[in-house]
């Protein structure tokens, strides 16, 4: 029963959150979408997460797979839920987290209506997430059915806040987080990438997944310097090199790309972990100078970090 395929793998990775892991099961147990699969992979926790997961295994009526591995970050459990993944669709819903009883039905009804003949171009179903007093977080799409790519929708349509989604399975397999950056690895440097390599998602104006902002997670702190410059550094150098072309539609972000650019290299330097991001260089003039336009600002950020003790 356990190797049915479904049409929906619901992911969720986890670290030490058996107080939150109910709203997710309780979430899926309302689903009127029942063609899914929950994938929890829990990331050395450390409390009693296996035996919540066991109980529910026993009364529900939709398959649940656990995964235990030694704490390596939220981008390991990622990674390990996409290899053991049964669904064609991937929803990644984090373990704090749940979604409306309509959302993988939206899902699905939003995949199906892509044609055919057009969906091998197409990675993923994005909707919008809201606060449990029911307001949307964040920037609502241009047009209640909008396709376009994960580059395009951040930089040229400049829409923020958090959204959610699912994407097809075998290509999250073709671009997984890297594993060989120490800390935490921004999302964006993958959903880049597949957008990059061509591929479009389906954008809808419809509320699929209830945020809630509970200190605690495997994300929490990601953006603190420490031991995460490494992703942070990465992230920059990836505008820089790759999107630049964007920067009439987003110059602050741009500039202070720049600036992030060298203060996570400083970091680097000074942490002895340089050589992990030897291979990611600038090699675009305009990027290259404007590092160098920005070099006074970045030096002022990081002797900032280094006084604050965060370095």
């Amino acid at each position: 029963m356990t190797d049915t395929p479904t049409f929906f793998t619901v992911l969720t990775p986890t670290y030490n959150r058996a107080g939150t892991l109910h709203r997710v099961y309780e979430s899926l147990s309302r689903q009127t979408f029942r063609d899914f699969e929950w994938v929890v992979v829990d990331d050395g926790s450390t409390d009693n997460t296996h035996e919540s997961i066991l109980e529910w295994q026993a009364r529900a009526d939709f398959p649940i797979r656990y995964f235990w591995q030694n704490n390596r970050h939220k981008k390991t459990a990622f990674n390990r839920g996409v290899r053991e993944a049964h669904g064609e669709l991937i929803v990644g819903l984090d373990s704090d987290d749940e979604m409306p009883p309509d959302a993988l039905a939206t899902f699905k009804a939003a995949w199906d209506s892509i044609p055919p003949a057009r969906r091998e171009s197409y990675v993923a179903v994005t909707g919008l997430c809201a606060r449990p007093d029911g307001s949307i977080v964040g920037d609502r799409y241009p047009q209640d059915v909008f396709d376009s790519t994960a580059v395009d929708v951040y930089f040229r349509y400049r829409i923020k806040g958090e959204k959610f989604g699912c994407m097809r399975t075998d290509i999250l397999r073709k671009y997984p987080f890297p594993e060989d950056v120490a800390g935490f690895v921004p999302e964006s440097l993958v959903w880049w990438a597949i957008a990059r390599a061509g591929y479009l998602s389906r954008f809808i104006n419809r509320v699929v997944r209830t945020y809630h902002d509970t200190p605690g997670g495997l994300s929490q702190g990601a953006v603190s310097v420490g031991n995460n410059a490494q992703g942070l550094y990465l992230l920059a150098w990836d505008m820089l090199q790759h999107h630049l072309e964007f920067f009439r539609y987003r110059p602050r972000e741009f500039i202070m790309a720049a600036a992030r650019y060298t203060r996570f290299r400083l970091h680097l330097k000074h942490s002895g972990v340089a050589t992990a991001v030897q291979a990611y260089k600038l090699t675009n003039p305009a990027a290259k100078f404007m590092v160098a336009a920005m070099w006074p600002l970045g030096y002022a950020l990081y002797r900032r970090d280094r006084r604050r003790g965060v370095a």
